[in-house]
């Protein structure tokens, strides 16, 4: 397949396959879809994150448009995505939040049979979503289904993952967007599994890449909640390598939607009549 770019402008240098940058413009290709119409949140807090050593506290303040040309701004010891007209849409600074570590390391065979329950199997939830779509192909999403670990607390999840190659330069090595993507959603669904379904954005993730992936690998993906303040859910994501060791992890803040205002009934003819 022809690899898509994140990212474009003319005078560009390499960001990953999937990226290139010069100057300050760049575009989100529509197949890195979290929400339909939106960029995936891991994915862009990892667009953020580029060219920033150590962990990076990445937030997203807007929906990120998608196909559109969008500024990329690295001054001032961070970087800032902003829109045409020059609104904030995310930012990403050194981290500013401690990233905590996983409570357990699940074996390889816990983390599948945990994904035979991925709730996403029986209902459906986010159908375009790059990291946790099941209705997306091999190679165009992560197709990453975490379900409750067995014996665990609830809401400590886990899957495996295998990157593909489509994800992965020449030497097999996974891009650092496509990793912050695989540490998206499984957070949300930490909560799902915690207290059952509801909708929630990410708003700010925070997270380190120790050791970059290789394609064709078997991973872990591990998640848990952390806690609640209102709105505010926090959660923590790890991925972890067959020998158990962790490749990469983060700390995730996610915003509950508020609930749809309830539709006004149609006016009955007795009452337009009055």
């Amino acid at each position: 397949m022809t690899l898509p770019r994140c990212v474009k402008a003319a005078r560009s240098h390499s960001l990953s396959p999937f990226a290139s940058v010069a100057l300050s413009k760049i575009v989100i290709n529509r197949q890195f879809r979290g929400p339909p119409n939106s960029g995936n949140g891991g994915y862009v807090c990892g667009v953020l994150a580029r060219g920033l050593e150590g962990p990076v506290t990445a937030m997203i303040r807007a929906p990120v448009p998608l196909d559109t040309d969008l500024t990329f701004d690295t001054g001032a010891g961070g970087n800032r995505l902003l829109g045409d007209d020059g609104a904030l849409i995310g930012q990403g600074d050194p981290a500013s939040q401690v990233i905590p570590d996983p409570p357990m390391i699940p074996t390889m065979a816990a983390a599948r049979a945990a994904s035979a329950g991925y709730y996403g199997h029986t209902n459906r939830v986010h159908p375009p979503c790059f990291t946790c779509s099941n209705e997306r192909d091999e190679g165009d999403g992560l197709r990453i289904f975490p379900g409750q670990l067995d014996g665990a607390d609830k809401g400590v999840i886990a899957c495996t993952w295998s990157p593909h190659a489509s994800f992965a330069d020449a030497d097999g090595v996974i891009a650092p967007e496509v990793v912050w993507a695989a540490l998206d959603c499984p957070g949300f669904f930490a909560w799902i599994e915690k207290e059952g379904r509801h909708g929630a954005l990410l708003g700010t993730m925070t997270g380190e890449i120790l050791t970059l992936p290789k394609a064709g690998e078997e991973y872990t993906v591990l998640a848990w909640p952390i806690a609640r303040d209102g709105r505010k859910e926090t959660a923590g994501v790890a991925l972890i390598d067959a020998g158990g060791h962790v490749m990469a992890r983060a700390h995730q803040v996610w915003i509950i939607m508020a609930p749809r205002p309830p539709v006004a009934a149609p006016a009955t003819a007795d009452a337009s009549a009055t």
